[in-house]
């Protein structure tokens, strides 16, 4: 039963019907939530600890999980919340079971999606700002937070070779800044779409994305209004790469059926194989469209960091707008991405809003106006420390590092039959063994259920081949050389009844190699 509040200096200043506390209730925080700063140091330090020392386990344990899921839902049940636990007991059994139950993507041996071990810069960062909390929804709130924010992303942009005055905001991820894009597009098209949606076209908008993008844009479109529909799927050249003669023919039959061709996006380092397409053909298609041009870059734009790997992105800097995710390449914790446009003044046309409540800015803009979010967590500190850190030639090296170990695997699977089947620049490969060998699927599942590493199936140009990407910084020679006798072991067929392939059938990708 609610309790009345009491009333200040003899007075009931709400005019009855207040609640009030005793004054004892007003002596003390509630201390499970805030406890003394000499227990906080103690438990800061204990968790400290026992992080490194489970850092320690990860690395020279199993990547895959080893949860007892009984067990663990048996426990979890447990936790009906009507009377306190003690906290440090706490801390130590939520270590316990992410080192147990989750896969173990800070583990050098996870060759799986592009999930990277981060940055110890970047996870300071996430103590940082959660120290802080600082609500970067309005620039008078949280100016410093914004503005170093703005920086690096004026930073990025600049080396992207993108015009003077690009700007944008973090996002939480790639999905968030491709759908952005989106926005900006659609808006831009029609600025009435800002107020009445996909009423806005009198035909039918049209996005134009590859078949080797991201499937997250069905996802984007149904939400942006226009339908999944509006996705135009295009063929890629053979090699993975969307063919801009394909795209080319693709505009032009939606054109002279009534359709706008709203976006054009090319993809920088596709999830599955790491191709980049045509990025200054697809700019001179959208052009001459007069479609809005996204180049979604969430992995392979941290290529901009390498002298040697720039030339690859050419044509980067004649998009409208571009996404990178920080927690990629960049290796900063998750959740962090990045929208970036020449056109900043798009974003207030497509998110302005105005709120009594909210403080008015002044030399800075408020992100809740030129952004989908409102409230926002201080997500660009983690690339900040990760950059000033190591600065661009780190950034290089570090990227550097990584294709020397992916040209590394390469030619010593080469040199023992394996096909390497895509003929990707950046750091992923997709690989089929030496005939005759066990289906990929299985391959991979018994590579998994050993522990000893990750790696992932995909389809490359209608082949299912076994994906393979270096995602930790400190992944090591004798972590690929692990890596391939896993490759080796787990390829060989061990009865006659694992042989799918008739005696001397060769498969497809043998013939056409």
């Amino acid at each position: 039963m609610p309790v009345r509040l009491a009333s200040v200096n003899g007075s009931n200043r709400s005019g009855g019907g207040s609640f009030f506390m005793n004054n004892t209730a007003f002596d003390m925080p509630v201390e499970a939530l805030f406890p003394t700063e000499a227990e906080r140091s103690r438990l800061i330090a204990m968790l400290a600890a026992e992080l490194e020392n489970t850092r320690d386990q990860i690395c020279g344990g199993r990547v895959t999980p080893a949860l007892d899921c009984k067990r663990f839902k048996a426990e979890l049940s447990r936790f009906t919340f009507t009377s306190p636990v003690n906290l440090e007991e706490l801390l130590n059994w939520t270590v316990q079971q992410l080192r147990d139950g989750i896969v173990q993507m800070t583990h050098p041996r996870y060759f799986g999606l592009f999930n990277p071990a981060p940055g110890f810069p970047s996870i300071l960062a996430d103590y940082i700002a959660a120290t802080f909390n600082p609500q970067l929804a309005a620039a008078k709130t949280s100016p410093a937070a914004i503005a170093i924010e703005n920086h690096v992303i004026s930073q990025v942009a600049h080396r992207a070779s993108l015009p003077a005055g690009s700007a944008g905001h973090f996002t939480n991820g790639g999905s968030e800044a491709n759908f952005t894009a989106l926005i900006c597009a659609l808006t831009k098209i029609s600025v009435s779409f800002r107020d009445i949606g996909a009423r806005a076209f009198r035909t039918p908008p049209a996005v134009y994305v590859s078949r080797e993008a991201h499937q997250a844009w069905f996802k984007i479109a149904h939400q942006a209004g226009i339908g999944r529909l509006a996705i135009r799927v295009i063929e890629t050249d053979g090699e993975g790469r969307m063919s801009d003669a394909a795209l080319a023919e693709a505009v032009r039959a939606d054109i002279a059926n009534g359709a706008i061709p709203v976006m054009i996006v090319a993809t920088a380092g596709t999830t599955a194989a790491g191709m980049i397409d045509p990025l200054r053909a697809c700019a001179k298609i959208a052009e001459s469209a007069g479609a809005w041009y996204h180049i979604d870059a969430a992995w392979g734009g941290a290529a901009i960091a390498s002298e040697q790997l720039r030339p690859l992105l050419a044509g980067i800097e004649l998009a409208d707008s571009v996404t990178i995710d920080a927690h990629k390449w960049f290796a900063t914790t998750m959740g962090c991405g990045m929208f970036i446009t020449s056109q900043p003044w798009i974003l207030k046309e497509a998110f302005g809003i105005t709120a009594s409540f909210m403080p008015a800015g002044q030399d800075i803009p408020d992100p809740y106006t030129t952004s989908m979010l409102w409230s926002r967590r201080f997500l660009g500190l983690r690339l900040f420390l990760n950059l000033a850190t190591a600065g661009w030639p780190g950034y290089a090296q570090h990227i550097e590092r990584t294709l020397a170990l992916t040209d590394l695997l390469r030619t010593q699977l080469s040199e023992q039959g394996w096909v390497v089947v895509n003929p990707a620049a950046l750091g992923v490969l997709c690989v089929l063994p030496p005939f005759p060998h066990r289906p990929v699927h299985e391959i991979t599942a018994a590579i998994i259920a050993s522990g000893e590493a990750w790696v992932a199936v995909t389809n490359f140009e209608g082949r299912d081949v076994i994906r393979i990407c270096i995602t930790n910084g400190q992944t090591d020679q004798v972590d690929i050389a692990t890596l391939i006798e896993l490759l080796k072991r787990h390829s060989v067929i061990q009865t006659a009844s694992d042989n799918h392939l008739k005696s001397g059938e060769e498969p497809l990708y043998s013939r056409q190699h």
